[in-house]
């Protein structure tokens, strides 16, 4: 089957994972979906793939999948709560980096066959580590204030702008951060601007499949919770009263 056609089966699904974890746990649910996407992303970028003949890293779908977590954490709960869901994605990230490395410390028996695949998977550079970090926590933070930014502006109104327009500005700027985090001074000029825009692109053709996803999610009443949430009120701007 082609790269093509798994990568947007794989995105529906991915997608509608994120739906059925709001509807069946609310919140909980939505939160998890950032944990997971956050530590399945960082083990995914590590492969390299062609798509539509570009090259590029895996992890797109699921790495973009947080960024609907934390709009619609922003969008049924509050600034409040998205800011949360990033920062238990963090706290995932980091966890999961060092229980991994602790793992490579420990020596493998004669018969292990999981020692050699699981170092070249988790022998993570420092400097990389540090700019997946890095862009993570500040692509994602940006786009929780400037959901709620627009939305203050357009006086709540249309969603799929303050949707795209917060998703769209944060990958660009998480696809900068880490690039010129990780390859600045390793990599030519070129090739980097060649990453940064091949990467952006694939997570901005997600976004905006997954604006269809975040209409159905505003029309979702999680089972645990009842009545149905309305929206957050809209948060008072400087200087008003």
């Amino acid at each position: 089957m082609p790269n093509e056609l798994l990568w947007l089966g794989f995105m529906i699904l991915d997608l509608t994972i994120v739906l059925a974890l709001y509807w069946a746990f609310g919140r909980s649910g939505l939160y998890t979906a950032v944990i997971t996407g956050t530590i399945v992303s960082n083990v995914q970028v590590v492969k390299t793939v062609t798509l539509f003949g570009l090259e590029a890293t895996l992890g797109n779908i699921t790495y973009a999948s947080i960024f609907l977590a934390t709009d619609m954490l922003n969008e049924r709960y509050g600034k409040r709560e998205a800011l949360r869901g990033v920062a238990l994605g963090f706290a995932a990230l980091v966890s999961f980096t060092i229980a991994m490395q602790y793992a490579l410390l420990v020596k493998p028996a004669p018969s292990d066959f999981a020692h050699p695949a699981m170092t070249t998977l988790f022998t993570l550079l420092p400097r990389v580590v540090a700019a997946s970090l890095a862009a993570y926590l500040i692509s994602n933070v940006l786009d929780v204030h400037l959901c709620q930014f627009i939305r203050q502006r357009t006086g709540g109104r249309h969603l799929w702008l303050r949707k795209n327009g917060s998703t769209w500005i944060s990958q660009a700027v998480d696809s900068t951060v880490f690039v010129l985090g990780a390859f600045a001074g390793v990599l030519p000029w070129a090739v980097m601007g060649e990453i940064v825009v091949t990467t952006f692109l694939l997570k901005a053709v997600v976004a905006a499949i997954d604006t269809v996803f975040m209409y159905i999610a505003v029309r979702i009443r999680p089972r645990s919770e009842a009545p149905p949430l309305p929206s957050p009120p809209l948060e008072p701007r400087p200087g008003r009263r």
